[in-house]
Formats: structure tokens, sequence, C-alpha cells
């Protein structure tokens, strides 16, 4: 996934937007923090801030892109707090520059939320959000983008990892052993369970508060198709049971708005190993990318291997009732967009 920004000068930038919007800009122009895209605040004439965001070359057909703005656009018609992109003058939401798409959007504010402990209203108020969401989720399809299942998406992980040699042969047994034991374990659990437009990657640090708001989403840029409860469990501070009340909170926000099917709660554990699993692809994508070496030196090393793998494993026995405990000392969310 090595991207190539190298033609996306601050001039080409402020042209872009210029360009979108229909208006000049001041020439003031200030990089946000991003990992896997280029994301700059720039000032127009009329004195108001866009969010110019230019999507990282091939990790996303332009159709995929679509559908996440479709979706956002959607919820934001509902008037569910979203940051939606903004219609270029053209009606589009979506540009090119040098093969790079992109997409402008208001600047907004917020800071992190913070829950607090088990009796803290906010869950309640998380689960009210995304019931709303995926009210709007479940009137559509999104046809180019990733479906959340066992054998679509952890196979194709999984494969990424074995085909490209990132270890070694004795290590590369167990990862193969530990990929036939997790789909025949939890690939039955993902039957008639049902599949609507999700965030996908519905982490705190991408749920951010304001006074005029609350609580309102932000980063949809891993949207997919997928089993509700994706976006319930990685907001939890801890495993199910120990974390019953902020659970139960959590769903009598979601079903003010929305049913939710309880049984898919079993699918949380595999959910986690499958994230697991994908951010070991993840990293692996980015494997000979200079920026990720630089932040991680030690990845793919023999003792990295070698704790991912017994991770992996111990999760597995977590999934069958064989192990209580598993340490979680390894983040398996994404950089900040």
């Amino acid at each position: 996934m090595n991207a190539d920004f190298s033609s996306l000068t601050p001039d080409r930038v402020l042209d872009a937007v210029e360009q979108a919007c229909g208006q000049r800009c001041t020439g003031v122009i200030r990089p946000l923090p991003s990992y896997i895209n280029r994301v700059y605040d720039v000032e127009v004439n009329s004195g108001e801030h866009v969010v110019a965001k230019f999507y990282r070359p091939g990790r996303w057909r332009r159709e995929a892109l679509l559908d996440e703005h479709a979706f956002v656009r959607a919820c934001a018609a509902d008037e569910i707090p979203v940051i939606a992109p903004l219609p270029f003058a053209d009606g589009n939401t979506l540009g090119d520059v040098d093969g790079i798409s992109f997409a402008l959007f208001p600047r907004r504010g917020g800071r992190p939320i913070e829950p607090a402990d088990p009796g803290d209203a906010l869950w309640g108020r998380l689960g009210a959000l995304l019931a709303r969401v995926h009210r709007v989720g479940e009137r559509a399809p999104a046809p180019a983008r990733l479906t959340l299942h066992p054998l679509i998406t952890t196979t194709a992980d999984l494969d990424y990892l074995l085909d490209n040699h990132f270890l070694d042969a004795r290590e590369t047994k167990r990862l193969e052993t530990f990929g036939m034991d997790l789909l025949e374990a939890v690939e039955p659990l993902f039957r008639e369970v049902e599949t609507i437009r999700l965030h996908g990657d519905c982490q705190h640090t991408n749920v951010l508060e304001r006074p005029d708001t609350g609580v309102f989403l932000i980063d949809f840029d891993d949207m997919m198709n997928g089993p509700p409860v994706q976006d319930l469990w990685m907001l939890l501070p801890g495993r199910p049971e120990d974390a019953r009340v902020e659970l139960e909170q959590l769903l009598e926000g979601y079903e003010t708005f929305r049913p939710f099917d309880r049984r898919t709660l079993e699918l949380i554990e595999p959910l986690r190993a499958m994230r697991m699993t994908y951010y070991l692809a993840w990293c692996a994508r980015q494997a000979r990318d200079a920026a990720f070496l630089q932040n991680h030196p030690d990845w793919g090393s023999r003792a990295f291997w070698a704790k991912e793998l017994a991770e992996l494993e111990s999760q597995l026995r977590v999934i069958n009732g064989e192990d209580e405990e598993i340490e979680e000392d390894e983040d398996y969310s994404q950089p900040e967009e």
C-alpha cells in the first residue's frame, strides 16, 4: 500500500480546492494529522475553513468512496450528527488530482469522548446514536464496500499474510492452522446474521462530543457491510463479561431507536479475532512503507511473530471456551485517519 503523494504540493491542493468549491483560497493551508491519507485545513476567501481529504491511492476504488459518501450524506439528511462531504460546485462530492481522489468537508471541532464509570449516561447516548446510524444503514447496500464475514474478509487477510511470505516456514504453519481452526469455529455463527451498512471502525477515538450536537461520529473511511454488533463491541472497555453494565446501557440506548438481536453478542469474541487478523494484514500491506518502518522497526521480526501468533491462538481458545484470559496490550485499531 505504498502511496505516491509526491505531486500533492500546497499549490496543487489549493488549486483543487478552488476548482471544487468555486471560491478562491486565501493561501492559508495547514496539514492535519493523518497516517493513511493526506488532510489539510484550507481557508477560502469567505473566511470559512474547509478540510480537504486526499485519499491514499490504491486503497479504495472510486465506487467504494462514493458508497462512503452516500452513507454519510444519508445520515446527515436524517439529522444524525456526522460530518458529511460537501458538494462541489458541479454537484459531485469526489474529485481527482493526478490520480488522487479527494473530498471536502466542513471543519468541525470536538473533544474525544471519555466514558467514565458504568453509570455514565454517555453509554446510552452512544447506543442511541449507533441505532440511528444503523436505521440509515439498513435502507440500502454498499456494493463496492467489504462485507465483514470470516469467509470473505478474514480469509482474504490470512491469504495475504501467507501468500506474501511474511513468516518463516514454522510460523506459516502455525498461522495456517490458526486460520483453519478459526474459520471452522466461527463461520457457523455468521449464518443468517443481519448484514447492513456500518461505520466499521467504531472505537472511542472516532466519537467526538460538542456542546451543540452532543456525541457525533467521524471518519467513515472504513465503512463496511456487516453485523450491527461490530459497531458496538469496540466501544466497550473490556470483554463483555467484564463490562456487563456498560454493554447493557449501550443496548438500552440502541433499542430505543432500533431492535437489536442479542443473540449476535456471541459474535464479539470471533469479531475480536477477526480484527486481530485484519490488523496484522493491514500492517503487512504497509510493511515496505518508509514511514511505517520508522514507526514500527520490530514489525515482522521472529519475536514479533512469536508474540502475535501466541495472542491469536489464545484468542481462539477464548472463543472455544478453553481460556478465560488473554493479554490485551496490543492496540488493534488503526492510526487516526
